[in-house]
């Protein structure tokens, strides 16, 4: 008796772990860094075109404010875009040379890499919304936009 208890404890944590999971999953596919206009967390449900690609917001008022000024809120976009995979750093940020891998600093979740240490220096010294502006308020010097998937 005490066994099929057991089991039965066994076998239900499973189940709440695999349906934690998916849940955790279905959040995460949807999600899509923050939204650049307010700061919350914002969701493939509300989306923009903007440079070849989608900016994601956290409502339906916030794109409205995005396109009035899109200028104003580029860095943010542009980090998005980064976070989700759109846009590709191919060259230092901040002088369009080589990159050293070993040169790198995190910018709120995106892994930046930088030519050297000096342009590294001058990120890591900001914090915040600062680190955002130096490094995706202009993105032609270090990045790109990544390839479709089903343009092979």
């Amino acid at each position: 008796m005490k066994n099929r208890i057991l089991g039965l404890a066994v076998v239900l944590v499973a189940c709440l772990a695999v349906h934690t999971i998916r849940a955790a999953d279905e959040k995460a596919a949807d999600t899509a860094g923050k939204c650049p206009v307010s700061g919350k967390d914002a969701s493939k449900a509300h989306a923009v075109s903007f440079e070849g690609g989608k900016v994601y917001f956290c409502c339906d008022e916030c794109p409205a404010a995005f396109e009035k000024e899109p200028a104003k809120f580029a860095a943010k976009a542009h980090h998005q875009m980064a976070l989700t995979g759109q846009l590709v750093e191919v060259k230092c940020p901040l002088t369009g040379k080589p990159l050293n891998a070993e040169q790198t600093v995190d910018v709120d979740g995106v892994k930046v890499a930088f030519c050297c240490a000096n342009c590294k220096k001058a990120v890591a010294a900001l914090k915040g919304d600062e680190q955002i502006d130096k490094v995706f308020k202009d993105v032609s010097k270090g990045y790109k936009l990544a390839e479709a998937k089903d343009s092979k």
